[in-house]
């Protein structure tokens, strides 16, 4: 399967990556569902869009970008893809329990999302590497290939 790799700026993938899980875990503070909605709106968009013209990467782009350089950043596009359908699916079912359902397994679900915002704000993405690993034939991990 062909990689379709893209170059965004350093910083608009941070911005992007850390505002999101912010604003998760500002929902849990102050129980704020509307912040899960919003970040299911720029989870779905970023989808829907890509990474190169996702919400939370133009806004920086055509604000502290027009002031602040960075070093570009090489990404997978349909891994990011998948890591923002992932989001919208678990930003969705979050949704679902709040407003429709049980809102202590909603805020249970908020929680996970929460801490896997934070472990893909750090770098180490496990929706983008899941989606490599299932596209590559195996993971080196569960497997012990070689991933190519």
């Amino acid at each position: 399967m062909k990689q379709q790799i893209i170059s965004i700026k350093s910083a608009e993938f941070a911005f992007c990556r850390y505002s999101i899980a912010l604003m998760v875990w500002l929902a849990i503070i102050f129980e704020m569902k509307e912040l899960i909605l919003i970040v299911f709106v720029i989870v779905l968009l970023s989808a829907i869009l890509t990474v190169k013209y996702a919400p939370m990467i133009l806004i920086w782009r055509y604000s502290f970008g027009l002031i602040f350089k960075s070093k570009d950043e090489v990404l997978n596009v349909k891994a990011m893809r998948f890591a923002h359908l992932l989001a919208t699916l678990i930003s969705g079912i979050c949704l679902l329990f709040l407003y429709l359902g049980n809102p202590l397994i909603g805020w249970g679900f908020v929680w996970f999302l929460a801490i896997m915002k934070t472990v893909s704000a750090f770098g180490f993405c496990p929706a983008s590497k899941v989606y490599v690993c299932m596209t590559s034939g195996g993971c080196c991990a569960i497997t012990r290939k070689h991933v190519r």
